[in-house]
């Protein structure tokens, strides 16, 4: 039976022991950690790398919200809280589950069924391809888990970026040179100064005028690559 690597996160100590309690008729799932605070969590999964977290959202200084907008890569989440107004917005950004303290052992059972399942049916985060590995988008009150093959295009606004994902876009913090280190260089490409697109969502490619290269991508884009950048596509590709 594969291990499921588990880090809980919470700052009640006395809720993290019910979790490593409960967690203990579970021979699969092994907590390889714990934290009290968003910082530390981060330090400890970019660490670990586990699996699954167990994560309580409301927490002093930083929530569970923003400890995942924090991470470049995600593990699965299950949300545990005491207070309910986090239902919808848990299931909004696709989180395994839900659950509320304190946790009742049916409903427990319930949850680590449907973690089971999920893992059984799709590789974990570390055995995932890196285009299939998920990222946390909170913008204003929107929160999203999202694929990184799901972004098409990335766009340079001063010191913020701008998603574009499905049907959806969402403003971000990090910087396009910070995308640029965590995405998959065979996947993604930075055509200019400003811009990194998804070579998945190409939809055709020609040249200008000016001899540089112009891609149209399949959402309905078009968008100019630069020189440098242009020689560096021609050169990749063969053209």
């Amino acid at each position: 039976m594969k291990k499921i690597k588990v880090i809980i996160v919470d700052d009640e100590r006395l809720s993290r022991e019910e979790l490593k309690m409960a967690l203990k008729s579970y021979e699969d799932f092994v907590v390889i950690g714990e934290a009290e605070n968003a910082d530390d969590a981060k330090d400890l999964i970019e660490t670990k790398m586990p699996d699954l977290i167990f994560l309580d959202i409301q927490m002093p200084e930083k929530s569970g919200f923003d400890l995942l907008e924090s991470l470049n890569l995600l593990p699965a989440v299950l949300f545990i809280t005491a207070y309910d107004q986090y239902a919808v917005q848990a299931f909004e950004v696709n989180a395994l589950d839900y659950l509320m303290k304190p946790i009742r052992e049916e409903r427990f059972s319930k949850a680590i069924e449907k973690i089971r399942t999920t893992f059984e049916s799709k590789s974990s985060l570390n055995n995932a391809p890196a285009q299939d590995r998920k990222i946390f988008i909170k913008d204003g009150e929107k929160r999203f888990f999202i694929q990184l093959d799901e972004i098409y295009l990335i766009e340079s606004l001063e010191n913020y970026t701008r998603l574009f994902f499905q049907d959806k876009k969402a403003l971000q913090r990090r910087s396009l040179r910070q995308w640029e280190e965590m995405l998959d260089g065979n996947v993604f490409f930075r055509i200019n100064r400003t811009e990194i697109i998804n070579i998945k969502y190409i939809r055709e490619v020609n040249t200008t005028v000016s001899g540089r290269l112009e891609v149209k991508l399949k959402t309905g884009e078009l968008l100019e690559v630069s020189n440098r950048q242009s020689v560096k596509f021609k050169n990749r590709n063969g053209i």
